[in-house]
């Protein structure tokens, strides 16, 4: 299937639905629009189809935050619980239904594809949907290594679609966007280190193998992953989801993530990288080192242990950049982003943005394009969530490169990657930006890419 195979009368329909969103003039501050998207979707011949791959939580709260815009024609997961919950609450039940997103691909009534899976199940159907024709929006990190990162870049590029990232903090525009403009205007001067501090990871004990739910296809589940027993422990504690390799708890697990360094990572170095690109300090990192915290013992950069949660429960990790600057990536600080420039620092989380530059646009506000130009002159309508659905759609439509596109959080999420394999060999690893390669270190590169299972490897027809 080509990029060409959308059927044309869905093209003008999903065209005609984000038409609005062009027209926002950008603003140096949120604000929302009398006229939105969601007024020009009214009419439901208007309104966007889109198929969902992966009906767990974040892609359920995905849907309800674009509802204004976009129906759900078509459910995709491997647990079949997941499925018909999700098509009762998100299209009362009318939606298609399958375990195998190939053939939500196969349809030429969708355009748009929602990908929220597992994080070892993203790149393979990414892939696909470029190739089959269709635009995504796919949950963060978009990759489980770095050799897949430069495929989902290539394919990017000679298909043209439109890929959004699901890193909704470019889309915060009250935080952390105006701490970008502040970067970008200026106030902080050269920076000389950016901090993310994201938190550490839990530990587990012994999780006994345990029959899956007859409704969970568990072989579909691993995927590209090597063949593994699903494993249980119940929790009631752990918000009734117990102790598991399976849904939501997949993500302390090397095997399916790479814990909070792909987790939160994916947004806190997401902004540090971002902050150092808007201050023109463009190139990549030299090295990386540190220190980490496993809950089980490795040997050769993997776990001895099958049973329990593996990846670092606490870390720290300094990232030397060209021009004596230096990420640092940690686990035991507030979580935020700090960044330290010779004019003064900011701190910027989720909750708050302060420090002395921040005090200072009393009396020195920022101009009034400073965000929009943060924001690549796109329109901003709505806040956090909705604004980075709003984005994607806006630019699918204009055939614009979105807000979080896919080769700058490649660009980050390599960092986030050698943070991961320079805890699992427990040493100072050499980058070479250029050829995307770990230097003088052969053992260190064969963690570069994974090989898929058979019969799960990437479709490329």
């Amino acid at each position: 299937m080509n990029q060409n195979s959308s059927l044309p009368n869905q093209r003008r329909r999903f065209l005609k639905a984000t038409a609005a969103a062009s027209a926002a003039v950008a603003s140096p501050y949120f604000f929302s629009s009398p006229k939105t998207l969601a007024d020009e979707t009214r009419s439901k011949n208007d309104r966007i189809s889109i198929g969902m791959i992966g009906a767990g939580g974040m892609g359920n709260g995905n849907m309800r935050s674009a509802k204004d815009w976009l129906d759900v024609v078509a459910v995709c997961d491997v647990d079949e619980r997941r499925v018909k919950k999700t098509n009762e609450s998100l299209s009362k039940g009318k939606a298609f239904e399958c375990s195998d997103y190939r053939e939500i691909l196969d349809r030429k009534d969708i355009d748009v594809v929602h990908i929220a899976t597992p994080d070892h199940w993203h790149t393979k159907p990414l892939i696909e949907a470029m190739l089959a024709g269709k635009d995504v929006y796919c949950e963060k990190p978009l990759t489980l290594t770095i050799d897949e990162g430069k495929q989902i870049r290539r394919v990017q590029k000679e298909t043209g679609r439109i890929v959004q990232v699901g890193t909704q903090q470019r889309s915060t525009f009250h935080l952390f966007v105006k701490a970008m403009a502040i970067v970008a205007e200026g106030r902080l001067g050269r920076i000389r280190e950016v901090q993310a501090a994201i938190g550490g990871a839990p530990t587990s004990p012994s999780i006994p193998v345990a029959t899956p739910d007859p409704a969970l296809d568990w072989d579909r589940w691993l995927g590209p992953a090597p063949k593994a027993d699903y494993r249980l422990l119940t929790d009631q504690n752990n918000r009734g989801r117990g102790k598991t390799n399976g849904h939501y708890e997949f993500r302390w697990w090397y095997e399916y993530s790479g814990g909070k360094l792909t987790d939160w990572g994916a947004h806190h170095v997401d902004i540090c990288s971002w902050a150092l690109k808007l201050n023109g300090q463009t190139a990549g990192p030299l090295s990386i080192s540190g220190t980490t915290e496993h809950p089980v013992e490795f040997k050769d950069g993997y776990p001895v242990q099958n049973d329990r949660y593996n990846t670092a429960t606490s870390f720290k990790f300094d990232v030397q950049y060209p021009g004596d600057t230096r990420m640092i990536i940690r686990s035991d600080t507030d979580n935020g982003v700090l960044i330290t420039g010779d004019k003064g620092r900011i701190f910027v989380s989720r909750g708050r943005l302060a420090g002395k530059p921040v005090e200072e646009l009393a009396d020195n506000p920022l101009p009034e394009d400073a965000i929009a130009k943060v924001y690549k002159n796109l329109p901003m309508e709505r806040n956090e969530r909705q604004a980075h659905w709003a984005n994607f759609l806006h630019c699918s439509r204009e055939g614009k490169e979105p807000i979080s596109d896919v080769h700058s959080h490649m660009q980050m999420l390599n960092v986030c990657h050698l943070a991961g394999i320079c805890a699992r060999l427990g040493r100072e690893l050499k980058w070479d930006d250029q050829k995307e390669q770990i230097v003088g270190d052969e053992q260190a590169n064969s963690f570069l890419s994974r090989p898929y299972r058979s019969g799960y490897e990437i479709d490329m027809s």
